[in-house]
């Protein structure tokens, strides 16, 4: 019978841990052996690419194209100014996410100064991008530092409500806001665009499916049925259907004196694709919730409203965080769909580079590094997601 590995105890060295977990049989050993002389083959040819045959320029010559596409390049520092607010943000809620493990936490902040450190060997084309990117990322483990020094302050408690407003003014600042020039959403392409369009929908589509989802529970049956009529409709069809109807259909059903901008109707068309999602998952949050918690909130004279607030709702979401964050992970990923209707997100303005006849031939390099930026984002996302379910779990 095979075990699952075990973490290394106090008591127990490197080696034990070893004969214990991969050698504790003649199969196991092979296996081990096996499995490693795969990983090094696979990595050692990589590892031989990336360095002597892999052609880089298309990255370095293009850099700014992949992160924010068309922005005009005399705007870029509302980015860099947005980005170094949002920094010290991440850290501080980094750093009260954070569990009691010591361990833990040491291993979070070298992983933000790693990053840091990488970041400043990347060979980028102008020395300020290479600064910039190196000291944002060197402020999320201070943050996260004095985060974790300050815990139990009333102000950490702000927190979200910082995350909110520092979101509405980036996005206002970055389309012109403060008497500044106005930036149309066309020029917004790359990561950029990719970033704004995701988040923007997972804002908007979370408190759009909790409402579907108590809807669907509902005693009034007109509510009961709209929510159940939206819910299966558009759980139904491709997420791809969506974005033609919302990008060919509406303009053609509108005005001509109409036009609505085309960012705006990806994102509703994402928003309403996974809010119908999102519903389902928490209804099955709310299904998981036992009945006497009903009870006990009547007997202490709570209404309805009041009930869901304090009581259901928290621990609904609280159940469901895996399955919306695993929602999230795909919407994100689904944004790729977004350069089949012609907007030039991150896959898009790689293809349109690909398609100038200096880079031909490098989709290997190009494709990987999207491969790792889309990483990046899903796995940040995800250890967030897992901190804030640590922090929310009730400690045994």
């Amino acid at each position: 019978m095979m075990r699952s590995p075990q973490g290394i105890t106090p008591q127990q060295t490197p080696i034990a841990w070893l004969r214990q977990n991969l050698f504790s049989s003649w199969l196991n050993s092979a296996i081990t052996l096996l499995l490693v002389v795969i990983i090094v083959t696979v990595v050692g040819r990589l590892g031989l690419w990336i360095t002597t045959e892999a052609r880089w320029t298309v990255l370095v010559d293009n850099w700014t194209l992949f992160f924010v596409g068309r922005y005009p390049a005399a705007e870029q520092w509302r980015l860099w100014l947005w980005l170094g607010l949002l920094s010290p943000t991440l850290g501080l809620t980094w750093g009260c996410l954070a569990t009691g493990s010591h361990r833990w936490q040491r291993r979070s902040l070298w992983g933000w100064a790693g990053l840091a450190a990488a970041i400043a060997g990347i060979p980028l084309p102008w020395f300020p991008h290479k600064l910039g990117l190196a000291a944002i990322a060197a402020t999320v483990p201070a943050a996260s530092w004095l985060a974790q020094r300050c815990r139990g302050q009333a102000w950490l408690r702000f927190l979200p409500t910082l995350w909110g407003v520092l979101f509405l003014v980036g996005l206002w600042l970055l389309q012109g806001g403060l008497g500044l020039r106005p930036v149309s959403s066309n020029d917004w392409s790359g990561l950029l665009l990719t970033l704004a369009t995701a988040l923007i929908s997972m804002v908007c589509s979370l408190p759009l499916g909790i409402l579907l989802a108590l809807g669907r529970q509902s005693s009034l049956p007109a509510i009961r049925w709209l929510s159940v009529t939206y819910i299966e409709l558009f759980r139904g069809l491709p997420l791809v259907t969506i974005l033609f109807f919302g990008q060919v259909m509406v303009p053609l059903m509108l005005d001509s004196e109409w036009r609505i901008d085309r960012i705006l109707r990806a994102i509703v068309g994402l928003t309403i694709f996974l809010s119908a999602y999102l519903a389902e998952t928490v209804r099955g949050g709310l299904q998981a919730i036992p009945q006497g918690q009903f009870e006990a909130a009547a007997a202490l004279g709570l209404d309805l409203f009041q009930t869901y607030r304090f009581i259901v709702l928290p621990q609904a979401l609280r159940i469901s965080i895996p399955a919306i964050v695993g929602l999230f992970l795909n919407l994100l990923q689904d944004t790729t769909l977004l350069s089949i209707v012609g907007l030039l997100e991150l896959l898009g303005i790689s293809r349109s580079i690909l398609a100038n006849p200096a880079y031909l031939g490098r989709y290997a390099e190009v494709y990987l590094f999207l491969g790792v930026l889309y990483w990046l984002c899903c796995y940040g996302l995800a250890q967030l997601s897992r901190r804030l379910e640590q922090r929310l779990t009730p400690q045994r």
